[in-house]
């Protein structure tokens, strides 16, 4: 277990849309949880294997090492998965220092890192959405 530093603790954080999610990494015995609910057992399971992916790159010597709590609100549920997602993959290579590590997750998927920044567009006056309007009529 070369990864593990002696008693430091790392609070990362991470955005999807609405969905801001923070992660506090300490080292441990490899236990994940999501609003206190163990990753293992995490109803949605998309969102649960999307949740998944920076741990499984990581590899099981660095996972097994640390335990991550991870508090997240707003937005639905694919939005709370990206956000858990990017707060951990940032939480990991901050813990660690690797810069391997940061390379494994940039080539799998850069916005693992780097967020998305789109948002969704507000709405018009007059209007029923953003973009649409009322339907015209010339016959």
């Amino acid at each position: 277990m070369g990864a593990q530093v002696s008693n430091r603790i790392v609070i990362a954080t991470g955005k999807r849309k609405t969905a801001i999610a923070r992660a506090v990494i300490r080292p441990g015995k490899g236990r994940v949880w999501i609003n206190g609910i163990p990753i293992e057992i995490y109803p949605i399971e998309m969102a649960r294997l999307k949740m998944m992916e920076p741990l499984l790159l990581a590899g099981r010597e660095i996972w097994g090492s640390v335990d991550i709590k991870v508090n997240v609100k707003g937005g639905g549920v694919m939005a709370q998965a990206d956000a858990v997602r990017t707060a951990i993959a940032r939480g990991l290579i901050a813990f660690t220092g690797s810069e391997k590590l940061k390379k494994i997750y940039k080539e799998y998927s850069r916005p693992m890192l780097a967020g998305d920044p789109r948002q969704t567009e507000p709405e018009k006056w007059m209007r029923y959405s953003a973009r649409r309007w009322r339907q015209k009529s010339y016959r």
